[in-house]
């Protein structure tokens, strides 16, 4: 299986996702240039975190107009897996392939530290390694991960069992205490927290590489 790792001026997590990818998972991994249209026959994509565009105006607001951006919408749209962990959760909702938006912080600070989630669901090829209501350690490092949603967005999050991940102890202010969530197709994962930075043992945890995995075995068999 081959992961494209879009990489957008300001990036800063592309290469700790092509370590997850290629040491950790043991699949084939490739940087894409944000203004290239080729996705170089990937067969799902990775928006990394960081600071794209030194998140001017907002967290991902310019980056959603990036021409690599046009060809990831267009291999969503086609059933084609796409992850974004952090600042690239922040793109896929600026882009309009998430619903909601990321905000900042309830306390109005950034927070780096590991923090303890929980599965909401294993129906997905993003989740299914894990058993629902399983709990993970995975760290996260952002000003701006309060998601927000109007009700009925959230109402449909939940009927739909599109939430991915909660947060136990909820450190941002999200609402329902979402850490991640699923497109209406189930083949867009957006998370801020950071799985690629826990997936051996020498990084804290290795809970994160169960995302790896779970989309791996997916891809298997399709």
């Amino acid at each position: 299986m081959k992961f494209g790792v879009v990489v957008f001026p300001g990036s800063n997590c592309d290469h700790d996702a092509w370590y997850a990818v290629t040491r950790n998972a043991g699949q084939q991994a490739e940087f894409l240039w944000h203004d290239s249209t080729d996705l170089a026959r990937s067969d799902a994509i990775i928006l990394p975190g960081g600071f794209s565009y030194g998140d001017y105006l907002r967290c991902g607001a310019i980056a959603r107009f990036s021409p690599v951006m046009q060809a990831v919408k267009k291999f969503a749209q086609e059933g084609g897996p796409v992850m974004g962990f952090c600042n690239g959760f922040q793109i896929l909702c600026e882009a309009g392939m998430l619903p909601g938006a990321l905000l900042r912080n309830a306390g109005l600070k950034f927070v780096c530290k590991p923090v303890e989630l929980e599965v909401a669901t294993a129906d997905s090829p993003f989740t299914n390694a894990f058993s629902k209501h399983q709990r993970l350690t995975i760290p996260i490092a952002h000003g701006e991960g309060n998601y927000q949603a109007d009700e009925r967005t959230l109402d449909a999050l939940e009927a739909e069992d599109r939430i991915a991940f909660r947060y136990v102890e909820n450190p941002n202010g999200s609402m329902r205490a979402i850490a991640g969530i699923l497109s209406e197709g189930r083949n867009v994962l957006g998370m801020m927290p950071h799985p690629e930075r826990a997936t051996e043992p020498s990084m804290g945890s290795s809970d994160g590489l169960g995302v790896f995995q779970s989309l791996k075995g997916a891809f298997a068999t399709r």
